[in-house]
C-alpha cells in the first residue's frame, strides 16, 4: 500500500525537500518582512514595535525621496538594459563568424563580467576622479574640457550607466552567441538564393528568431538592474544630492541610517512588488514572442 502510493506520488517525495528550503528561506523572510512593514520600529529606542496599520505606505507614496529613488532607479535600468542589448547582439553577431583569435576575445570579454562589483566600482572612481583621473586625462589628450563625472548631478548617472555596460554587456553577448548557435541555416540559404542582403537577413531572419533569447537576457539582467546596490554604493553612496539614490539605497539608509525598520520594511514590500512586475510583463513578452515564432 505504502509502495504503490510512494509510486503514485514519487514526483512530490523528491521535490519537497527543495520545497521546504524555498519556504524557509524565501516565503519566509517576505512574510516576515510584510508584518513588520505594518509597524514602526526603530532599533535606536528600546520600545517594542508599534502597530501602525498601513501608515507606512501611506507615508512612502506621498514621499518625495520614494518617487525620486524610483525614478532614478527605472532611469538607470532603462538606459543601462538598451544600451547593454543593443551592444550585446551586435558584438553576438559578430562573434557569430568566424574570424581568427574569436575564442581569445570572448574570453577577454568576460573578464570584467567576473569582477566583483565593488572592486569594479574603486576601479571606475580612480577613472572618474577629477585630478587625476584616465577619464579627464583622455579628454584631455583629445582637447575636450574636463568633466564632474561623479561629482556633477547631471553626470552621475549617464557616468554610472556607462560603467555598469562595461561590466554586462558581455552577459547579454554570451547569450546571444548561445542563441544564434541553435538558428538553422536554412533560412539563410533560402534567402541568398532570393538575392537578401546581409542587412535583410539579419531584420527577417536573425532578430526574428534570436528575440526570445533576447528576452530571456534582458529579463536576467533587468532583475539585476533593478536591485544594483553594490558598484552605486562603492562610487557615489546615492550622492550628489540624492541624484542616485536608488529604491535600493534609499531602503538600506532608510534602515541602517534612521534605523525606521518599519518603513523600510515597507518600502522592500513595494520594491518586491514592482520587481514582480517588470519580470512578469517581460516574461509575458517573451512568450508572446515565443508563439509568434
Amino acid at each position: 500500500m505504502i509502495i504503490n502510493w510512494l509510486d503514485r506520488k514519487l514526483k512530490w517525495v523528491f521535490i519537497t525537500p527543495a520545497l521546504m528550503f524555498i519556504t524557509l528561506m524565501a516565503a519566509y523572510p517576505i512574510f516576515y518582512t510584510a508584518r513588520l512593514s505594518l509597524y514602526e520600529w526603530s532599533m535606536s529606542a528600546v520600545a517594542p514595535p508599534k502597530w501602525v496599520g498601513v501608515d507606512n505606505y501611506a507615508a512612502l507614496l506621498v514621499s518625495s525621496a520614494f518617487w525620486n529613488a524610483l525614478w532614478i532607479t527605472f532611469y538607470h535600468s532603462s538606459l543601462s538594459i538598451v544600451l547593454e542589448t543593443v551592444l550585446g547582439v551586435a558584438i553576438a553577431v559578430l562573434f557569430s563568424r568566424r574570424m581568427a583569435g574569436a575564442k581569445a576575445m570572448k574570453t577577454l570579454m568576460m573578464l570584467p563580467m567576473v569582477a566583483t562589483p565593488v572592486s569594479v566600482g574603486l576601479v571606475w572612481l580612480l577613472i572618474y576622479e577629477p585630478s587625476i583621473g584616465l577619464g579627464n586625462q583622455l579628454l584631455k589628450g583629445l582637447g575636450f574640457s574636463t568633466q564632474e563625472w561623479l561629482g556633477s548631478v547631471t553626470q552621475v548617472i549617464p557616468s554610472l550607466i556607462v560603467m555598469d555596460v562595461w561590466q554586462w554587456t558581455p552577459m547579454i553577448a554570451l547569450i546571444c552567441i548561445a542563441g544564434l548557435a541553435t538558428v538553422p541555416a536554412d533560412p539563410y540559404e533560402s534567402a541568398s538564393v532570393d538575392g537578401a542582403t546581409s542587412v535583410q537577413k539579419f531584420m527577417h531572419i536573425t532578430l526574428p528568431l534570436l528575440m526570445p533569447t533576447i528576452m530571456t537576457a534582458v529579463t536576467l539582467r533587468m532583475i539585476d538592474l533593478i536591485k544594483t546596490f553594490d558598484t552605486i554604493y562603492a562610487t557615489t553612496q546615492g550622492g550628489p544630492n540624492f541624484t542616485s539614490q536608488t529604491l535600493n539605497l534609499l531602503i538600506f539608509d532608510t534602515a541602517f541610517s534612521s534605523f525606521k525598520f518599519g518603513y523600510a520594511s515597507a518600502l522592500l514590500i513595494v520594491f518586491f512588488i514592482i520587481l514582480l512586475l517588470v519580470v512578469m510583463l517581460l516574461t509575458a513578452i517573451r512568450t508572446r514572442l515565443s508563439g509568434l515564432q
